[in-house]
């Protein structure tokens, strides 16, 4: 694990050692099975989270990634209090979250990619409203948030818009003010931009970053998509099969990557099975294709670029060709299957 030591910011959460581990029963197969299996006592223990330790300081904005299955979610529902770990400690703003879900619930907000929190018949502001009443938002605090909101996004046209009448993106962002309304210490953002397209994806990410900017929020993200990551996160937790593999910013990430180059080419025919042939040419090296390149991930203490493309021009009459930094989807996938010592 490569690890970060804390700065002279306040921690607002404290994660030590904690474990979560779920009783999962052996089912069997058929209908017979099924029968069986409402007596059966055959249970297997399941590790979903295993020992992580780390810090969040308040007003960070922390990518906390892994691949499906690694225990991202079920960390994130012991922060906000659905889960109680089963070793270890867990204190969100100096509390235990499991044991304080009231108080834990008016400090937090959360966005759930496609899943809206906004009520789906009424008017975006009804549901501002209604929001307002269940935290107790002070009048001039809501009045304060609605000016800041329309000095970031053009939010007229949608507030008097029934929330079901609205664009995937439109609920996005109302969802993300929405969130914020209550001026929580701390917002889980998962999977924020999923479904999006590129304008949209940009213009959700440039809101994120002006409330967190104006607010000192605190971050928690999610996601799949590294454009998330790279425009939103200065660090990033790693997860995979429960452990943690990588805790630190993104620029040391590259840096521990920095003799890595992406090595892109265009060469006729059906790309993806030039890929897989490629691949089996230069064994040891990760190839992929999308509809213009083929790329070649390189890493320049085992193999110069130079001999590579040379390697390849003798069987392949290359029409053009691109050499690139390694990006961070790039990093996080071989973190994903190699781990980091």
């Amino acid at each position: 694990i490569i690890g970060k030591q804390g700065g002279i910011m306040s921690n607002i959460i404290e994660i030590k050692n904690i474990t979560k581990e779920f009783k999962v029963l052996n089912r069997r197969e058929g209908l017979k099975g099924s029968l069986k299996d409402l007596f059966s006592r055959d249970y297997k223990i399941v590790r979903a989270v295993d020992n992580i330790s780390m810090s969040i300081k308040q007003g960070e904005i922390v990518g906390y990634l892994g691949p499906n299955g690694a225990g991202k979610s079920t960390t994130i529902k012991m922060m906000t209090g659905i889960l109680e770990p089963t070793s270890g400690e867990i204190l969100v703003g100096g509390n235990a979250p499991y044991q304080n879900r009231t108080k834990n619930a008016q400090e937090i907000g959360v966005v759930f990619g496609q899943r809206s929190q906004l009520w789906w018949a009424l008017p975006l502001i009804e549901s501002f409203k209604i929001l307002k009443d269940i935290y107790g938002v002070s009048d001039e605090d809501y009045n304060n948030m609605l000016t800041l909101y329309k000095s970031l996004v053009d939010i007229e046209p949608l507030l008097h818009k029934p929330v079901r009448q609205m664009s995937l993106g439109q609920r996005t962002l109302s969802d993300i003010l929405a969130a914020f309304l209550h001026n929580p210490k701390i917002v889980f953002l998962d999977e924020p931009t999923i479904g999006l397209d590129v304008s949209m994806k940009a213009k959700i990410r440039t809101l994120i970053h002006a409330l967190h900017k104006e607010k000192n929020t605190t971050g928690i993200l999610t996601t799949h998509d590294m454009g998330d990551v790279d425009a939103l996160c200065e660090r990033i937790v790693i997860i995979d099969k429960g452990k943690m593999l990588y805790d630190n910013d993104i620029e040391h990430l590259k840096k521990f990557f920095g003799s890595y180059r992406t090595l892109k080419i265009r060469i006729g025919g059906d790309l993806k099975h030039q890929a897989e042939k490629i691949q089996q040419k230069l064994s040891g090296f990760s190839v992929s294709a999308d509809n213009e390149w083929i790329s070649i991930l390189v890493d320049e203490e085992k193999s110069k670029v130079m001999e590579v493309l040379s390697q390849l021009q003798q069987s392949y009459e290359i029409r053009d060709m691109q050499l690139e930094e390694i990006s961070t989807e790039e990093v996080i996938k071989k973190i994903y299957e190699e781990g980091v010592q």
